[in-house]
């Protein structure tokens, strides 16, 4: 393994830990409905636990409602109860073949749990990135040990992991400070 390949791997790394947090961060619920809360819900689909998405079409119908239309009609109920105990709060009803999904307006107590979630999971992707920082400088030390590299070379290519993982952090912040707007946001 070469230099270029410990910071291109750390980097990589750390992409992916700021897109689980984007990821995770979509599930946080808003003061506005968006379809993205009920990605993760699993409807029993012919015996097999599918995610609602594949078994729906979901819109938004206003500012505060969620549409689901199921794909086949017979499969409207499952999907209804599948929402009801999906633990987020909702309270589906279905109105013909279309299951309207409104979402509660959140109360200013509830922003600050929602705030304080959000930093939690910012917080364990900061962790993440600085981990990936040990690995990469860990790595760097053995090749050092190993003499296929120079202190130097070394020293370089930590200063660029450290850099890399400043501006991981960095973008952690900025996703947070957006998320936290927009959770505060009435």
């Amino acid at each position: 393994m070469s230099l270029a390949d410990v910071k291109k791997n750390a980097q990589e790394r750390m992409a992916k830990s700021i897109e689980t947090l984007k990821a995770d961060l979509a599930k946080v619920r808003t003061g506005r409905a968006h379809t993205g809360i009920l990605d993760h819900v699993m409807v029993e689909y012919y015996g097999t636990p599918t995610a609602l998405p594949m078994v729906a079409n979901l819109t938004l119908v206003d500012a505060r409602t969620i549409g689901v239309q199921p794909f086949e009609k017979k499969m409207a109920s499952t999907i209804e109860k599948a929402i009801r105990d999906a633990d987020l709060g909702l309270n589906p009803s279905a109105q013909g073949d279309m299951i309207r999904v409104p979402t509660p307006p959140l109360t200013e107590e509830r922003r600050k749990e929602m705030v304080k979630l959000t930093k939690s999971e910012g917080e364990d992707a900061k962790i993440a990135v600085r981990n990936i920082r040990r690995d990469a400088n860990e790595a760097l030390k053995k090749m050092v040990k190993d003499k296929t590299a120079s202190e130097d070379d070394e020293r370089r290519a930590s200063d660029e992991i450290q850099k890399l993982t400043d501006k991981a952090v960095a973008d952690i912040d900025k996703l947070l400070t957006e998320k936290e707007k927009e959770i505060l946001t009435v």
